[in-house]
């Protein structure tokens, strides 16, 4: 299940175009405000016709069909207002200046209306190529998979996004069930790239490589390399090989009533049993998967965990843990495990979901991907 979440404008590039935007939509209405001072004071004796003439052509420009219609009805208004206090009907100015406001302003609006049609028919287009990528980066997880059941959540915290920087995976294979959540440093196309890039490593190392551990450093070298080759063309040197790390827990799910976990720098798993809720945390911190040269012990080893019939285990991104209410107070997913530990898997994560919604109003700050397993029944 996945749902898009809007998320607040950012003080970065993005907040001051969404400003100057803003500013520049009001631009026609103080046109007019402007014109109509003029005509009510002493300063009359500027011609401004031509000044309202154009209102609804820049209308036209920053916004809607809506607005268009909008600002030459405010144009009009204050042609009427300011021919009355002038004592100009009569005048063939006026009526001229009225002509030529009617015509600019169909035109305007039959080319906002064209131009919102064409950026509709984009978006819709846009929408379907992501959808069809989600569904082939992210698809959806088995419901089965030998001994457990599993469900999955996606929600992107960019407006009308559906994928971001999160992943996960979770494949059946003959070493046991292996799956993958991961979370790339960084937003946008480039950390859409990166999670492609580790969840296909991932994806083709989990079949034949009988270590886990060995699966991991596949994805961490096919990050590497994929940083390398988009850094190659740009100055930067090392440092453009760390701008798409990867944090990630992998998990292994082999014979017997146990779990196995390397975790890269990732948020620890949490295990629900009996009722309680368990944090899986790593024996050895390792770092994120693309920053292979800070480990400096051994290149990471296996921390084995029962997991037995009835427990439900659950891996997720730092959007979930570090969403923010009004008060700046980081969502409690844990107590949130323990209280829906009752519900089906589907209902879990649906109550998840509204309960990420409220505790945020709506405004998710980073994006959230979840997997949740359930042991079934020996």
């Amino acid at each position: 299940m996945r749902a898009p979440l809007r998320a607040p404008p950012g003080p970065g590039a993005g907040g001051h175009h969404q400003v100057l935007f803003r500013l520049a939509e009001a631009v026609p209405f103080a046109i007019a405000l402007l014109v109509l001072v003029i005509e009510l004071t002493p300063a009359h004796i500027v011609y401004t016709g031509p000044m309202l003439v154009a209102t609804p052509a820049l209308a036209a420009v920053t916004m809607g069909p809506r607005g268009t219609l909008a600002a030459a009805g405010v144009a009009v208004v204050v042609s009427v207002i300011t021919a009355t206090h002038n004592q100009a009907w009569g005048g063939q100015q006026v009526y001229t200046n009225l002509f030529a406001l009617t015509l600019v302003s169909v035109a305007s609006f039959m080319t906002s209306r064209a131009v919102s049609r064409r950026r509709e028919n984009e978006l819709n287009q846009i929408r379907r190529i992501a959808a069809a990528a989600q569904e082939v980066l992210l698809r959806p997880v088995p419901a089965r998979l030998g001994p457990v059941r599993a469900a999955s959540m996606y929600l992107a915290a960019e407006t009308g996004a559906q994928i971001g920087g999160d992943l996960y995976d979770a494949v059946q294979t003959r070493y046991g069930i292996r799956m993958i959540v991961g979370d790339v440093r960084g937003k946008g196309l480039p950390a859409v790239r990166a999670a492609a890039v580790v969840l296909g490593a991932f994806r083709e190392a989990v079949h034949y490589e009988d270590d886990l551990v060995e699966v991991v450093n596949h994805c961490g070298a096919a990050l590497r390399r994929d940083a390398a080759l988009a850094g190659s063309g740009r100055s930067g040197g090392e440092d453009s090989l760390m701008e798409g790390f990867v944090t990630a827990v992998v998990a292994q799910i082999p014979d017997g009533d146990g779990v196995e976990l390397i975790n890269r720098g990732h948020p620890a798993p949490l295990l629900l049993r009996d009722g309680t809720v368990h944090s899986l945390t790593p024996s050895t911190p390792l770092p994120p998967l693309g920053l292979e040269e800070f480990i400096t012990g051994p290149p990471g080893r296996l921390d084995s965990y029962s997991f037995l019939p009835g427990d439900r285990l659950l891996l997720h991104t730092d959007g979930v843990i570090e969403a923010r209410d009004g008060d700046n107070t980081f969502f409690d997913l844990a107590g949130a495990m323990q209280r829906m530990g009752g519900h089906t898997r589907k209902a879990f994560l649906e109550g998840l979901r509204q309960a990420l919604i409220l505790h945020t109003r709506g405004r998710l700050s980073d994006d959230v991907a979840i997997l949740l397993v359930d042991r079934l029944d020996a």
